[in-house]
């Protein structure tokens, strides 16, 4: 529930807040990424009909939302973005390309949880 916490301070920071639809879908689909990043290379075949069993909808839905929230991220703090992309974006990510700037992004924030003891 951890992780789940900060993904939505993460969106809400960069604009997308509950009021979008796409902030679940795209919230679910981040969590994934995180535990799962091999999703990522198959975003239409796995992601998407995941996040769409979870919220009981269809793939195309999830994907409009999240391209959507994409729109919002892009329009209203991009600067964090790019920050979180490590580099700077010559144009709106693709929801691949911005799922895995969010999910890395989010993934070099932890800190090291596995050290030895």
């Amino acid at each position: 529930m951890e992780h789940q916490k900060k993904v939505e301070e993460l969106l809400s920071s960069l604009g997308v807040t509950a009021n979008y639809t796409g902030f679940f879908y795209i919230s679910a689909a981040i969590m994934l990424c995180m535990e799962h990043p091999e999703q990522l290379t198959m975003i239409t075949k796995q992601l998407y009909p995941e996040v769409a069993r979870q919220y009981k909808t269809n793939w195309r839905a999830v994907e409009r939302n999240i391209r959507t929230a994409g729109c919002v991220i892009w329009r209203e703090n991009h600067p964090l973005l790019e920050k979180l992309a490590r580099r700077p974006l010559a144009k709106k990510p693709c929801n691949a390309q911005l799922l895995a700037i969010l999910s890395s992004g989010l993934r070099a924030m932890e800190p090291e949880e596995t050290a030895p003891r």
